[in-house]
């Protein structure tokens, strides 16, 4: 059980943090189990979740983990476009997301961004489906860096290239 004050990974919301834990919910919802009110570090919501909920929750990475993740950057294997229907690539892409797994979500944005750079050298764009998916992941992605980090969600991209460059070493 979380305890207030955590910072989760919450289904497709992202980072949360539980801000209490209260036998009631809101009006109207059932007050026989505890419930999570969680803060979405991304948006101006609240959310109350039973907990025993079956959405996925886990911990978000630590510092350490944070840091070891960007280190292996440089060493992914990007794919190539999954697939050429729409609709693969699209159930591929989801599939991604859906493991709420930042390993995998940094893999997709460094696959979908290298499609863009191909397509940019072809002067072509990018199509909207690559784009709505390489935005979701990064916000996934980068609101969980934020948040291990302590670094605002903006910094995430320098961060990044900084610390492949060898000059964050923390």
């Amino acid at each position: 059980m979380y305890r207030v004050g955590d910072l989760l990974f919450y289904g497709n919301v992202g980072v949360c943090q539980v801000i209490d834990i209260t036998p009631c919910g809101p009006e109207g919802i059932e007050k026989e189990f505890l419930y999570y009110v969680l803060n979405p570090k991304n948006q101006s919501c609240t959310i109350f979740v039973p907990t025993h909920t079956s959405t996925y929750m886990r911990s978000i990475l630590t510092k350490d983990e944070a840091n070891d993740l960007i280190d292996t950057i440089p060493t992914v294997e990007i794919e190539k476009a999954p697939s050429h229907s729409l609709n693969r690539m699209e159930v591929n892409y989801k599939e991604s997301i859906e493991t709420h797994d930042c390993a995998v979500l940094l893999k997709l944005c460094m696959t979908i961004y290298a499609k863009k750079e191909e397509m940019q050298q072809n002067k072509r764009k990018l199509g909207a489906v690559d784009e709505k998916y390489m935005r979701r992941a990064e916000d996934l992605l980068y609101g969980e860096l934020s948040a291990a980090l302590e670094i605002e969600k903006d910094a995430i991209p320098q961060y990044i290239q900084d610390r492949i460059q060898g000059q964050v070493r923390l």
